[in-house]
Order: C-alpha cells, then sequence, then structure tokens
C-alpha cells in the first residue's frame, strides 16, 4: 500500500493451469483526488506465452443496499461493431455491425429496452453478455471506451482503456452464486454491469483479432481509467 496506490503481484509459475512460461504480474489501483480509479497491469514472462487481463468490478450507480437493478442504467459506447458469438458464447471470428440492432450503444440506450432480443443470443445469455470492438483503437494510448450512467441518481462513469475490445455483461447469473453484500443481503440478477476492457476472447484462435501473444522477454502493460462524475 503506497498511499492512494495499492499494488498487487503475483508470479505464475512455468505451465501453471497449462501455461508456458514464469509469468510476473503486477496490478496497480491508483485513486486519485479527481475522482479517477486508475488501474494499470504489467506483466513479463521468460517464455511467449498469452496474456489477456482485465478488471470484473460491477457497477450499480443507484448504490449499495438500494436493491435495485441496472435495466434502467444507460450505457453509451464508443463501438460500431460487435462480436458475433455462438450459442456457447464462443466468438465466431466475424464482426458485426451494431447499427439498429440491440448492441447499438452508439448513443445512449437502456439495457432493459431490448435485454429479451434474439439478436445475438442476447435472449439465450438472459442479457448482455458481448464483447464490442473499441472503435479507432491504437496499440498502447489511452482511449475512450464509453460511458455509463443513472438518470435517477445523477451518476455517470467515464470508462477509457488502452485496449481494443470490451465485454458488457448485466450480471445474468448473479442469483444465488455471490457472497452476502454490505448491507446484509444477497445479489440478485441485474443487480450489477461489468464494463471488462480486454482484448477479444478467443483471440489465440482468431488470427484476424489483435494478438494476445506475450513473447520471451516483452514487457506486457495495459490500462483501465474510470472517472467517477456527476451529471
Amino acid at each position: 500500500v503506497e498511499t492512494n496506490r495499492v499494488v498487487f503481484s503475483y508470479i505464475s509459475e512455468d505451465m501453471e493451469q497449462g501455461y508456458p512460461g514464469e509469468l510476473v504480474v503486477e496490478a496497480i489501483y491508483d485513486f486519485d483526488d479527481e475522482d479517477n480509479l486508475e488501474i494499470t497491469y504489467v506483466a513479463k514472462s521468460n517464455k511467449t506465452t498469452v496474456v489477456n487481463l482485465t478488471n470484473h468490478l460491477y457497477w450499480n450507480l443507484h448504490g449499495e443496499g438500494s436493491d435495485k437493478t441496472i435495466l434502467d442504467h444507460e450505457l453509451k459506447l464508443n463501438s460500431s461493431e460487435v462480436l458475433e458469438m455462438d450459442i456457447v458464447q464462443i466468438p465466431t471470428g466475424k464482426l458485426l455491425d451494431v447499427k439498429g440492432t440491440a448492441l447499438d450503444f452508439t448513443s445512449w440506450r437502456k439495457f432493459g429496452t431490448e435485454i429479451d432480443s434474439e439478436f445475438n443470443n442476447i435472449r439465450n445469455y438472459r442479457g448482455y453478455d458481448h464483447c464490442f470492438k473499441v472503435d479507432g483503437w491504437q496499440k498502447n494510448i489511452l482511449g475512450e471506451v464509453g460511458e455509463l450512467r443513472c438518470e435517477k441518481t445523477g451518476r455517470l462513469v467515464k470508462v477509457l482503456s488502452s485496449q481494443p475490445g470490451c465485454m458488457v455483461y448485466t450480471g445474468n447469473w448473479l442469483s444465488g452464486g455471490c457472497p452476502i453484500t454490505k448491507s446484509g443481503s444477497r445479489y440478485e440478477d441485474y443487480a450489477g454491469v461489468a464494463i471488462e476492457c480486454q482484448v477479444h476472447p478467443d483471440a489465440v484462435n482468431q488470427p484476424d483479432f489483435p494478438s494476445i501473444l506475450l513473447h520471451e522477454g516483452e514487457l506486457y502493460c495495459n490500462k483501465i481509467v474510470f472517472q467517477l462524475r456527476t451529471y
């Protein structure tokens, strides 16, 4: 712990869970006086391996203990394309144009509006659990991913990342499997939404996706920034 910074570190031994190389990794959490939470991931391996790190923080802008879902939250993404997913949530390798679909978050959209749509298996997943391609992504450059807001509280989170994609998961299966909350209750489905900035899932098997290979001695470094605001 360093004032407003916490550094978590881990050494993954060679072939742990089947992954080659001794991977030394750090996750650095910084919270500044302007209400920005910055997460930095740093890693290095002594063999070529695969690395795709992200954060699975859940947001509910109604607040802890509100007993309200995120279905009235609105999301806007800097994304005109989404990964096509099969019935068991494996990417097919194709990108779909979101325009005019239930996955079109290029302007503000409430989660609850079309959460039962059949488009790209939304109904089968019981909600959103999809990876969006970030428009204009450039490697090692921090870019704008999107914004999440709640009209009833006036709270907003702006998301920036150096990653090419983001998974949006609306907590479709939270009920029954989560720890007791701070207020002593249990989380229900749709109690939170995760916006996970990362490289596209299954990238190791999809040559057209950005690579997740980390070569021997190469430094892996990516950032996610959550800017907390009101509007």
